[in-house]
């Protein structure tokens, strides 16, 4: 599995986040993770369980990334943001401050692509921006 779709999994199962409590979210993506097929060449049930544990680590850790955005996000808070918009910020955010495999760069630009599949037209640029302010 490619690191792009890994990151699209992550991404999937943390944007179910916000609609439930944290024990059934992590039912929730238990599930979602136990129902991918594994794909030879692509998805290997070794794949799955680190997926699901940084998206555990995001959830852990989101309330600390939230407020590194609402700093970066000039007028905007996490709360009055696009539901895609914050979890492509959060992802990107974890990776680039806890994630040493992933260069800052890489992360971003990541971040960007999947704002341009999941979110609206708005989406890319505002996410490029917001880290953008987040780079050290």
């Amino acid at each position: 599995m490619t690191r792009r779709e890994s990151r699209e999994h992550i991404f999937k199962m943390l944007f179910c986040r916000d609609f439930y409590e944290m024990d059934e979210w992590k039912e929730q993506a238990q599930m979602y993770v136990d129902a991918l097929q594994p794909v030879e060449g692509q998805l290997t049930e070794e794949d799955k369980a680190p997926m699901l544990a940084k998206a555990v680590a995001i959830c852990e850790k989101s309330e600390e990334l939230d407020a590194k955005i609402d700093q970066a996000a000039e007028g905007w808070k996490t709360k009055r943001m696009g539901k895609v918009d914050v979890t492509v910020l959060r992802l990107a955010l974890y990776e680039m401050e806890y994630d040493d495999q992933v260069p800052t760069k890489v992360a971003i630009n990541e971040a960007v692509e999947i704002a341009k599949k999941f979110g609206g037209d708005e989406s890319p640029s505002f996410v490029n921006g917001v880290l953008a302010r987040l780079v050290d």
